[in-house]
């Protein structure tokens, strides 16, 4: 077996054709790569430049009511992920820029695609697109060829008279185009590790290879389905057709049916909606700027009996502070039910369309390669998230400082030191564990794996099928 695929080997070097498509595509890979990582680098300075900026702002407060810098609030950037230059995956279209104040969970805004030109958005050279793409295509197009031109030449007839067996022929052929796929991966891989030398962790390794895997494991599956035809149909053309409407299906139709089914499957609401079902909810409870409001006066009398005092300028705080961060807890009920729902909904969209990996070997690919490259939503979900906690610990402090800090209820002209807001920590996203990453996309992996287990099936009835030609 290995003799036959050193000779395909050879085949594949000494034929021009392909060697100057292979050096033009190389070429293409490698460009791509460079402009993503450029992006990535250009997005990283700005990420800091902009961080920089924001944070010295607020540490620049010189005095200010607290609860006046919590309406004044503060901006948070998503920062840049290394592995971006190889799939952004979501990163594109979900923003890059949030807005942290008090009383309102904002949307994240600011997205690249949200900049771009029309053209643009379409034209865009990425590395994930060749790799998902036009590498399969063409590991199609030479595992095809490899099996249909030893048919046509009846070589493949006396290789097995002389004594190869089918299965190791097949099974050879299968591994020298895909040994050629790996080595455009492998390629690939080298050139980013080169360009981000400095910047490779223990993570970004480890991220990598499980990105190496998914692709590796999902070309051998397009090249053992390609052979597969290639052996069990005489008529090469229906061969090659056969395969082509399959890696169309595969690519284009099959994952979008299976998008627009699960979101009928499971509906988000429309941002009218959720919006009016968010204000409703909030409308129920405490209104931290109305004195008068029948729940605020059932805090006021809570609080009184409390310090054990008639009248609120009695207190020895300042109520108001007090009054402001009930509104915000009550607030953030109301934000945890409503995104709430939505994460859940999104789960559950994830979850149905990972079972399309059953019929669909692409779209598992595809989830495993912006997952482990870090750019999906679970990812964006979780920064999301860490922002809200940042955004209450924030607002928190400062609804504290304006109750406890040394002021009196109703005296709106006192304003904490430049020292306090300094205090204040920053905020420092913290990247998800890798294990929580690769147990969201555990199925993913064992259904490329249980597809590459099928493929050798075929390879294995495609052989004995060999044997009575």
């Amino acid at each position: 077996m290995w003799t036959i695929i050193k000779n395909e080997g050879n085949f594949l070097r000494r034929n021009k054709i392909l060697l100057l498509l292979s050096l033009g595509f190389v070429l293409i890979l490698i460009t791509s790569l460079l402009m993503g990582n450029k992006q990535v680098q250009q997005q990283s300075l700005s990420y800091e430049t902009a961080k920089e900026h924001i944070r010295g702002q607020w540490e620049s407060i010189k005095e200010m009511n607290p609860h006046s810098a919590a309406h004044y609030g503060t901006y948070v950037f998503k920062p840049s992920n290394l592995l971006s230059s190889l799939d952004e995956g979501v990163n594109s279209v979900t923003g890059n820029v949030l807005r942290v104040e008090g009383h309102v969970q904002n949307e994240i805004v600011h997205s690249e695609a949200s900049q771009m030109e029309v053209v643009s958005k379409f034209g865009k050279l990425k590395s994930a697109l060749l790799l998902q793409y036009i590498v399969p295509l063409l590991l199609i197009f030479l595992a095809f060829h490899t099996v249909s031109s030893e048919k046509q030449s009846g070589r493949l007839k006396l290789l097995i008279l002389q004594g190869a067996k089918p299965f190791s022929l097949v099974i050879a052929k299968t591994m020298a185009v895909w040994l050629y796929g790996i080595a455009l991966l492998v390629l690939v891989i080298i050139v980013y590790a080169i360009l981000n030398l400095e910047s490779i962790t223990g993570e970004i390794v480890t991220r990598t290879f499980l990105f190496f895997l998914s692709y590796a494991t999902y070309y051998f599956i397009l090249t053992g389905l390609a052979v597969f035809f290639s052996v069990r149909w005489q008529n090469a053309t229906v061969a090659l057709t056969s395969m082509l409407g399959i890696w169309i299906l595969w690519t284009i139709f099959i994952p979008n049916i299976m998008m627009s089914s699960v979101e009928k499957w499971h509906p988000l609401p429309s941002r009218a909606e959720f919006k009016a079902a968010m204000t409703e909810d909030r409308s129920k409870g405490i209104d931290g700027h109305n004195p008068s409001d029948e729940r605020g006066k059932e805090l006021k009398e809570k609080v009184l009996k409390k310090y054990k005092v008639d009248s609120i300028s009695q207190l020895p705080i300042n109520f108001d502070g007090i009054r402001m961060q009930a509104d915000e807890d009550y607030g953030n009920i109301v934000w945890d039910k409503h995104f709430g729902n939505l994460r859940d909904v999104q789960a559950q969209q994830k979850a149905s369309f990972q079972l399309g990996g059953i019929l669909n070997p692409f779209i598992s690919l595809q989830n495993t390669s912006k997952g482990f490259a870090g750019n999906d939503n679970l990812h964006h979900q979780e920064f999301l998230l860490q922002v809200e906690k940042y955004r209450r610990v924030l607002i928190k402090q400062l609804n504290d400082e304006h109750a406890y800090g040394g002021s009196k209820s109703g005296d709106w002209g006192w304003k904490a030191d430049n020292t306090f807001f300094k205090s204040i920590a920053d905020f420092k996203y913290q990247p998800i564990a890798l294990k929580t990453v690769f147990s969201g996309y555990l199925i993913d992996v064992m259904l490329l794996l249980l597809w590459a287990l099928f493929i050798l099936f075929l390879l294995y009835r495609g052989a004995k099928k060999i044997q009575v030609v």
